[in-house]
């Protein structure tokens, strides 16, 4: 099996990928996509051989990507926001074959030149590849990046059957039918935006690559140009929309479905969302690149009575909570998640020790603590790595952030922990106020919805979260900033 060669022969003649910025609409995605495989392929690339694409948000980037897994080689996607002037480090860490950019930034770049560097102005025409280079089911497809909790680079191997398990798990959980489009604003690095164009095209929909979310109006007044049914984006994204957006006022009459992963979006502005669009219905999911993409989903009919739950799982994977021990834990008691399932990816590359910590056998650690009810439907707790301990009573970031939200006036909010001369480690606080509301008075009461056991300290006041390119927390960023208090 080939999983890009699977997605490609399911795009019909209606797949188009749209550049919004370009007003470039190219139709045929399928045929596109073999084109690219036979172009890498051309040059002498073999399959297994890696090669990074240096993504942008943009349909070159897209057919690049999927081109290269047809091709039977292994996609490294990397957002080129995050490329430094010299690429060599990931190179080393990918050991791969080839780079290839959407503009020619070689000499930037600093491209050993024992590297092939490939530019998308090379011309791809009369090179189609007829037929996907045939792949096992446990081949390797991709090597997506991701942090972890390290705050290191790391690379997840994705095999052509974890990409296809997932993808149709997705297609299936939202319902996706004929005649999608979706609107991307994520990036194709993230095993988030990654899914929704896999998803898309898998089901002989079209995608639409928006870059101006910095102007919010923008992209959703192009979500009724271009026709979009999906709209996905983490915490952050809603978060603009509802206080940045004409969100309630721009008419969107053909979105389906709004989609939210990523990370923990209050209740209140699942609510503000749901008020602003009550006839779009809005998707909770949970997921980790170690499980390809996303691991569950939380229906529109279920978010009033399982309130912050992030679902259950999607219908080919298993979820569990375990103890320390590792035993299985009964409804509503409190313990580690773990989930098992063709989705669940090989390992990290060339990381034998962080594969044995993290893939446990069949089943996946995902490092998050949590609980599942009777039905399944699981609420995430916090990440095991999040916590710290004050006087001995261990607490997670997580529950400080939302008392800390509930808070008149404080709009957005952040933990980090700090050592503590008497408590041993105590909690930090960062805050977005939400209105004109003096530091002093708000800092006052945060202090004071606190428990005094809690020990917090310090409140520090910010204009917004640092967060990183895929729209999630910084957390690195935050303990910068604590060093220069």
């Amino acid at each position: 099996m080939n999983f890009s060669g699977e997605l490609a022969s399911r795009c019909g003649g209606s797949s188009r990928l749209v550049n919004v910025k370009t007003n470039e609409v190219n139709s045929d995605a399928g045929v596109l996509i073999a084109r690219s495989a036979g172009f890498f392929v051309s040059l002498g690339l073999k399959p297994g051989e890696r090669i990074i694409i240096t993504c942008r948000l943009s349909p070159a980037s897209a057919l690049a990507y999927l081109g290269a897994i047809y091709a039977g080689l292994v996609a490294v996607p990397i957002d080129a926001s995050n490329l430094s002037t010299d690429i060599s480090a990931y190179i080393d860490l990918t050991g791969a074959r080839a780079v290839w950019s959407e503009t020619d930034d070689s000499p930037k770049l600093k491209i050993p030149p024992e590297v092939l560097y490939i530019h998308a102005n090379q011309a791809t025409e009369g090179t189609v590849l007829a037929h996907p280079v045939p792949r096992a089911a446990a081949d390797l497809a991709a090597l997506m990046p991701t942090s972890g909790t390290t705050g290191r680079p790391r690379f997840v191997m994705v095999s052509h059957g974890n990409l296809l398990a997932n993808t149709e798990a997705i297609v299936r959980s939202q319902r996706l039918g004929d005649g999608e489009t979706a609107m991307l604003i994520l990036p194709i690095s993230y095993c988030f935006g990654a899914s929704v164009l896999h998803s898309h095209l898998y089901c002989g929909g079209s995608v639409v690559f928006d870059n101006r979310f910095m102007f919010p109006d923008k992209v959703l007044r192009s979500i009724a140009e271009y026709g979009c049914t999906t709209f996905a984006g983490v915490p952050s994204v809603y978060k603009i929309l509802l206080s940045r957006s004409s969100l309630s006022t721009i008419p969107m009459p053909s979105l389906r479905r709004a989609i939210q992963a990523g990370g923990h979006l209050e209740w209140r502005h699942i609510e503000q969302f749901r008020d602003c669009l009550p006839d779009v219905p809005f998707y909770v999911m949970y997921g980790q690149t170690e499980a390809t993409a996303r691991i569950t989903c939380l229906e529109p009919e279920r978010l009033s009575d399982k309130k912050g739950s992030v679902g259950r799982a999607l219908d080919n994977l298993k979820l569990r909570i375990v103890d320390d021990s590792g035993a299985s834990l009964p409804a509503r008691q409190s313990g580690a998640i773990q989930v098992s399932g063709p989705s669940v990816c090989l390992g990290y590359w060339n990381d034998p020790e962080e594969t044995r910590a993290k893939f446990d056998g069949s089943w996946l650690n995902t490092n998050d603590s949590g609980r599942m009810d009777e039905e399944g439907y699981v609420w995430i707790e916090g990440r095991n790595v999040d916590f710290l301990k004050v006087r001995g009573k261990r607490l997670s970031l997580g529950e400080i952030e939302q008392k800390v939200l509930c808070v008149q006036g404080v709009r957005d909010a952040a933990a980090c922990v700090i050592p503590h001369d008497e408590a041993g480690e105590a909690p930090a606080v960062f805050v977005v106020p939400d209105k004109e509301v003096s530091h002093e008075e708000l800092a006052s009461r945060i202090k004071t919805s606190l428990p005094p056991a809690w020990t917090c300290e310090m409140i520090i006041i910010i204009d917004h979260l640092p967060l990183t390119d895929r729209g999630k927390l910084d957390r690195a960023a935050l303990n910068l900033l604590l060093e220069e208090q």
